[in-house]
């Protein structure tokens, strides 16, 4: 996890100038550690820039959710299992372990970096929460909840295990049945895989959200609205069948599909994400997801988010 800090960057200034600086200098520089005058109190995410890129399957890292986090990754994704009344993390169940929950690797850290971004302070403070990018307070994170195991006994959990986020106010919601519009919050929170779209269009108020069918937004689905479905997705392969091996330009009727889902998507102020794009030849891989921004797709999917948020 990239963690910048101001007394990092003067010990390396230190070392790298010693010889440079005046031995005042250098004894004031020296001297600045754990002094409050050079600790921001918000820098654990400083200097982060955030991305138009989906962490998929988030928790397949070495350290789920902080490493996305770290490339300035806006939006993660949790596949949860429910077992004994406890939401179990992992792709299939041959990989979940008792440590592994939706709690301790999602809802504990989200805790700890957005009680970082929002510290307790005895002078005046705004209302309006901070998300986890200290230098883009407003920028929510979207945390897709993919839902492994029946959802209508599952989904109640997961709502359930929200609770501490949703008591300290970082999630983003819809007021009432009236409203025209998100209240964002730090975290936008969005159901995938088996989430029941009956447990999220009626109900208001609501701090959850609904991952819509990206192919079905004008027809099956055209009910739906950004309030439900902030961001829809599907699957790239399905949609678009194989690219040339040497080149990531769509054909023609790939190109005009793309295009006429993007613009659905967006007259309806819906956000737009494709999963199972080729992940190689990387050259390939690289070219999709070059294509897929340049014509207005919002999220990137990324396996490889370090290369995602080095791209451009």
């Amino acid at each position: 996890m990239r963690v910048f800090r101001a007394v990092a960057f003067w010990a390396i200034v230190v070392s790298a100038t010693t010889s440079d600086l005046s031995p005042s200098l250098q004894k004031i520089l020296s001297n600045t550690h754990g002094n409050p005058l050079y600790t921001y109190p918000t820098d654990l995410t400083r200097g982060i820039v955030p991305k138009g890129i989906h962490s998929h399957n988030d928790y397949w890292r070495s350290v789920p959710f902080y490493t996305a986090l770290s490339v300035g990754c806006i939006s993660i994704e949790a596949d949860v299992w429910l077992y004994n009344s406890t939401l179990y993390v992992g792709h299939e169940t041959a990989a979940l372990t008792p440590a592994r929950t939706f709690a301790s690797l999602y809802i504990d850290p989200l805790l700890n970096v957005l009680d970082k971004q929002n510290p307790v302070s005895s002078l005046p403070t705004s209302t309006t929460k901070h998300g986890v990018f200290d230098g883009y307070s407003a920028q929510t994170l979207y945390l897709f909840v993919d839902v492994k195991t029946a959802g209508d006994e599952t989904w109640p959990f997961v709502l359930k295990a929200l609770e501490p986020l949703r008591s300290a106010g970082y999630l983003s919601r819809v007021e009432n049945a009236s409203s025209t519009s998100i209240t964002y919050g730090p975290v936008t929170v969005i159901g995938t895989g088996n989430t029941p779209l009956s447990l999220v269009q009626p109900i208001s108020p609501r701090d959850y959200f609904y991952d819509a069918p990206i192919p079905l937004l004008n027809s099956t689905f055209s009910n739906i609205t950004s309030l439900v479905s902030p961001i829809a997705s599907t699957d790239f392969a399905v949609q678009f069948g194989k690219l040339h091996r040497t080149s990531a330009a769509f054909n023609e009727s790939q190109l005009a599909l793309l295009r006429a889902q993007v613009a659905v998507a967006h007259k309806k102020g819906i956000q737009l994400r494709y999963w199972d794009q080729p992940a190689w030849p990387i050259s390939l891989r690289n070219g999709v997801w070059k294509q897929l921004w340049d014509e207005g797709v919002d999220l990137i999917n990324a396996d490889d988010v370090a290369a995602a948020a080095g791209i451009w």
